[in-house]
């Protein structure tokens, strides 16, 4: 999974980039159709800001993180990231499942007559 990385007001060095890899290769190992992440970190009011975005089966999916500190601003977008694509994993298996359609019993007497009740 190839990771995209950008800063605003925060300068990437080779240890984020690292680290990033190593947080999202759980999130690349669950769902292997990922071909990519957009990450963007920025740091307004002495407060980090990560916003994670990919695309997963059709759907864009994105989390955000913060913290006063990067790395558990990371964590916290990874942990979020992982829960929105299970979320739309899920989606996607309960569409395959047949649903039972409703239907309506005429009268109950009628169904009750019908019945063997020996």
């Amino acid at each position: 999974m190839k990771i995209n990385v950008t800063g605003h007001n925060t300068k990437i060095t080779e240890n984020i980039v690292t680290h990033l890899e190593e947080k999202f290769a759980k999130v690349a190992s669950h769902f292997p159709s990922l071909i990519s992440l957009k990450v963007i970190l920025s740091e307004q009011h002495n407060e980090h800001h990560i916003e994670v975005s990919t695309t997963y089966e059709g759907a864009q999916i994105s989390a955000r993180g913060t913290d006063e500190m990067l790395y558990p601003a990371i964590a916290n977008a990874e942990k979020k990231l992982h829960s929105a694509l299970s979320h739309r994993k899920g989606q996607l298996k309960a569409d395959r499942h047949n649903k039972p359609e409703a239907t309506t019993p005429e009268i109950a007497h009628e169904i009750i007559q019908e019945m063997k009740l020996n």
